[in-house]
């Protein structure tokens, strides 16, 4: 506060504040803008100047910097350091769900990242045939192993589930009728709803059966010359319970053929193999869809499966073949990037591959409770060497995430912390802005670490993390 001259001490006044030309002027500012640019140290410094005007109008700013010192340069500096961090970066996962949507999805492989590496590094065969030096199909990379984990006759990649979806309607159904039941009329995350995408399609929709009830024979009643598509959804993302029916695959299966129409499945997320000895019961695998008779189902490369973002259409050659010459193909095609990392996360599912170690979305899975434990008790005796007593081991229930089973539940073990001067807000929020940010979840006050999704090496990090909110 500025001094008057009766000795009394007045607030700062808008007219106090420094022009931003004056500011560039002086000696410690040049040498920053030497350091970064002159442009860049100018906006940082409206901003400064800027978040000090709206401190004086709210009457919450009691002094200025000054603005001619070492400290204001510094200050400065870190401004501009903090601006450059990147945005997107790696984090901690310890919220205890598997496969976490605003976090990512799924966890690639090790070898899926040196894959990605390896192309991303050097050009690549992505469109070469290296066999005839002619040019090749990117699809080629990844479709021959889909077809031999899933029995499908052909398969195409797309960049989403979505897309996998919307080029399948588009190529099989504009014009013309989808049936599907109004027990399977799905929305997921983002307000992804399936209507829409048949809307967008240029199909229309028929719907058939109830809420909780769809027979085989809702179907029948309304097929007629129009109808293109039975569309069948996976409910991954919620149950109902209680009085329900719905027709097999089998039994669709039979009725398309019959009716020379095309029976099509959004599976939503997609699994290889079964993890039905893991608690999982409610995700069919893929290759038991198409043993069934659909014709083409679609899924998700970053969800179960454990690979990155990706939608897998697999089915019937002829089918496969309408997709991949569809104008819209280009449009939806995956990159380089994806295809590498796709290639290797399925080539971990071949012997003497052992997915259920080498996938970690599906090691996270079937990891025994014993060793989560084992994971939280290190943790715990780090924390009460780092001066953080308020520590404990508790008992969790852990998820698959991403829309995936959401009824069912993984036994788990987090540890609940509390820090002395913060609340499990402040607790919550600073361990976001550490580097790397760790994240957990909030219950009774108190913060949850889940260690199921938290991996051996990165134990240490968050002990640390813990230990610098505690010194703050």
């Amino acid at each position: 506060m500025l001094p008057t001259k009766f000795g009394a001490v007045m607030p700062p006044k808008l007219s106090d504040l420094p022009q931003i030309q004056s500011l560039l002027a002086q000696q410690a500012v040049q040498n920053v803008a030497e350091r970064y640019s002159r442009a860049e140290t100018a906006q940082t410094l409206r901003q400064m100047i800027a978040e000090l005007r709206a401190g004086i109008m709210a009457g919450t700013t009691a002094d200025l910097p000054d603005f001619e010192s070492a400290g204001f340069a510094e200050r400065l500096t870190e401004m501009i350091e903090t601006y450059r961090r990147p945005s997107l970066m790696p984090v901690i996962n310890a919220t205890g769900i598997i496969i976490h949507t605003n976090l990512g999805r799924a966890r690639l492989a090790p070898k899926a990242i040196t894959a990605m590496s390896g192309v991303a590094a050097a050009p690549s065969n992505l469109e070469l045939d290296l066999d005839t030096g002619k040019r090749g199909s990117r699809h080629e990379h990844v479709e021959n192993l889909i077809c031999e984990l899933t029995g499908a006759q052909a398969a195409v990649v797309v960049n989403n589930c979505a897309a996998a979806v919307l080029l399948g309607l588009l190529a099989t159904a504009s014009g013309r009728n989808v049936i599907a039941s109004r027990g399977e009329l799905i929305e997921i995350g983002g307000s992804y709803r399936l209507p829409d995408v048949i809307a967008q399609s240029g199909a229309t929709l028929r719907e058939v059966g109830t809420t909780n009830k769809t027979r085989a024979s809702d179907y029948a009643q309304e097929i007629d010359g129009e109808t293109a598509v039975l569309l069948k959804s996976h409910t991954s993302n919620f149950k109902i319970v209680g009085f329900t029916a719905s027709p097999t695959r089998q039994e669709l299966a039979k009725l398309a053929a019959a009716h020379g129409v095309i029976l099509m499945e959004d599976l939503g997320s997609g699994v290889l193999v079964d993890l039905a000895p893991f608690g999982l019961t409610d995700e069919p695998v893929v290759a038991d869809i198409i043993q069934a008779g659909v014709d083409l189902v679609m899924f998700s490369g970053d969800k179960l499966l454990g690979g990155p973002q990706a939608g897998i259409i697999a089915g019937r050659r002829d089918l496969v073949a309408q997709l991949k010459s569809h104008p819209l193909m280009r449009a939806v095609r995956t990159d380089k990037l994806s295809l590498a990392a796709l290639e290797a996360t399925l080539r971990l599912y071949r012997a003497p591959s052992d997915p259920l170690r080498e996938i970690p979305v599906l090691q996270m899975l079937a990891q025994p409770l014993e060793e989560v434990q084992r994971r939280a008790h290190r943790l715990i005796a780090s924390l009460h060497g780092s001066g953080i007593p308020d520590a404990v081991v508790v008992e969790t229930i852990a998820h698959v995430g991403a829309g995936a089973v959401p009824a069912q539940e993984l036994q788990s073990c987090a540890v609940s912390i509390c820090v002395d001067g913060l609340s499990a807000d402040g607790l919550s929020a600073a361990l976001r802005q550490n580097d790397p940010p760790v994240i957990g979840r909030i219950a009774q006050d108190r913060v949850l670490l889940d260690m199921r999704t938290v991996t051996d090496e990165e134990v240490a990090r968050v002990a640390s993390a813990c230990a610098r909110c505690a010194d703050r």
